[in-house]
């Protein structure tokens, strides 16, 4: 699947998003102003003034409309929240090529709020998966104490992790070792 640059680091900060409360987890990485400042620092996210506590809590507000988008069962109820999201934000967009990447586009308005910004820019990178008939690739780690999102960029569609170093290997080593002591005995 051939997925632009541009999609590319949206989806990435989408899965980052909403992996910051994993499925099942109780821990929340934004539990304050200031880890919503590190979050969009590291996802280099442009055009965002002063964050608040309000920033916080609509930013939250999106992650979870995000993770109702990974859980969609079907393409049109992936639609439909996508829809939601993407109109909510006021979508603007423009032609831009800032901070050394070539052009690309941003969907959100200028001077947009750090919660719009992530609903229209990662609201349209997942209306690209469904539009290509992908949806399925929008998952979750097989790994019964994990809930980490991802997209499945695999070939074949058949990634189960969230990373096969951690969570399959885990499973793989654990299975093995089931297997080792069935034998044994």
């Amino acid at each position: 699947m051939l997925i632009p640059h541009d999609t590319r680091i949206a989806l990435d900060t989408v899965v980052d998003l909403v992996n910051t409360a994993p499925e099942g987890a109780e821990a929340d990485e934004l539990k304050d102003v200031s880890s919503l400042h590190e979050f969009v620092r590291s996802h280099n996210v442009s055009d965002v003034g002063d964050l608040g506590e309000a920033d916080l809590d609509t930013v939250r507000d999106v992650r979870g409309r995000f993770a109702e988008v990974f859980a969609a069962p079907d393409p049109r109820t992936a639609a439909e929240l996508i829809n939601q999201l993407v109109a909510g934000a006021g979508t603007t967009p423009q032609l831009t090529d800032h901070d050394g990447y070539d052009w690309h586009v941003h969907y959100f308005a200028p001077g947009a709020s750090v919660a719009n910004h992530l609903a229209a820019d990662c609201g349209m990178a997942l209306a690209f998966i469904v539009v290509a008939g992908e949806q399925e690739r929008l998952r979750r780690c097989e790994a019964p104490d994990c809930g980490r999102a991802f997209v499945d960029v695999s070939r074949n569609r058949s990634r189960r992790y969230c990373d096969s170093r951690t969570c399959g290997n885990r499973l793989h080593v654990a299975a093995y070792r089931a297997r080792r002591r069935e034998a044994a005995g």
